[in-house]
């Protein structure tokens, strides 16, 4: 009995040796190592070109804010138009043309054609005046009677027969009938009537564009004598010109009440004198609204018109607003309440 007990036991103890063997407690499971996190791949600025209609003596001020304006901001593509600005402004009214930033040589046209006058359709409410200017005239050295002009005797020099004059469509530019309303102060300044017809004699249709900056090259090249035009073209281009008093050639908002006995009769209706002061606005149908205003951000700020300074303009800073309380939020800083008109 005790052989068999002990029998019994040597195998049981076998078996557990075996079973030890064959089935080891698994050792605990260690987790992977930890990958590390990437931070998430930056989203590059949306591509963006922004159209910009603008009057033509501005393509020289807006080329040096616009390369500005891309350098900041390399997304943004700018596609400017230069042209008279009521014909800029009827590429928005007539042609349904889309601008994020319309910039006018009197800021009178934005009212007369954006505002909706009339039943049409309203394209804005508010603009800012952001520069000054005046009407003179250039001439060049092979001008007749270069030599004999002088800012005292200038209207009778242009009255002279075979004089030929350029300027701009009164119909559809500013500087255009801008001329004709400098001209009718003149007359009444130096006492001389007949002033205007007898200095338009020289500049007849044949003489005239839709504006002026496209008979530059006429001048240069002598083919006209002189070219009304504005004080900054003068300046840029380094041409001689006559310093006209500013009580006649529009320059000064202080002659406001003055400026306003000249008149004209253009195809767009009777048109009084004012101060020219360039204008802009942001049509309410543009196609990139956020980027027009940070564009008017700049040219409103000290690197827009430190580029009107340069190309020869005066510029106004603050803006004149022509209602504060509906200028875009953004802009309110640069602007101010337009004085009294």
């Amino acid at each position: 009995m005790k052989r068999i007990e002990l029998f019994v036991a040597m195998v049981l103890l076998a078996v557990g040796a075996i079973g030890c063997a064959v089935s080891p407690t698994p050792a605990p499971t260690q987790p992977p190592p930890a990958q590390p996190t990437q931070a998430p791949a930056a989203t590059a600025a949306p591509k963006i070109t922004l159209t910009i209609f603008g009057a033509g003596t501005l393509a020289a001020p807006f080329k040096q804010v616009d390369d500005a304006f891309m350098k900041l901001y390399p997304n943004v593509t700018i596609q400017a138009q230069f042209g008279g600005s009521v014909k800029m402004v009827k590429q928005v009214t007539d042609l349904h043309q889309i601008a994020d930033v319309v910039a006018v040589a009197d800021y009178n046209v934005i009212p007369k054609y954006l505002f909706g006058a009339g039943g049409a359709t309203a394209y804005t409410n508010w603009y800012a005046g952001f520069a000054t200017n005046a009407i003179t005239f250039v001439y060049t050295d092979k001008s007749k009677f270069a030599s004999e002009i002088t800012p005292q005797n200038w209207y009778q020099v242009l009255a002279r027969p075979g004089v030929q004059i350029g300027r701009s469509n009164p119909d559809t530019d500013p500087s255009g009938y801008q001329t004709v309303q400098m001209l009718n102060l003149a007359e009444k300044y130096y006492n001389q009537p007949g002033l205007e017809q007898a200095i338009l004699a020289n500049a007849p249709k044949t003489n005239m564009r839709d504006t002026e900056t496209e008979l530059i090259a006429a001048l240069q090249s002598g083919q006209i004598d002189y070219l009304a035009i504005y004080l900054s073209d003068a300046r840029q281009h380094s041409f001689k010109y006559l310093q006209l008093p500013p009580q006649i050639d529009l320059s000064d908002a202080k002659y406001s009440s003055s400026y306003a006995q000249a008149s004209v009769q253009t195809a767009n209706g009777t048109l009084t004198g004012t101060p020219i002061v360039y204008a802009v606005t942001l049509p309410n149908n543009a196609a990139h609204p956020d980027w027009a205003l940070k564009y008017l951000q700049f040219l409103l700020g000290t690197d827009g018109q430190n580029a009107m300074k340069s190309s020869g303009f005066g510029t106004l800073a603050p803006a004149y607003a022509n209602d504060v309380t509906k200028v875009p939020a953004d802009l309110k800083s640069l602007v101010t309440a337009w004085p009294s008109k």
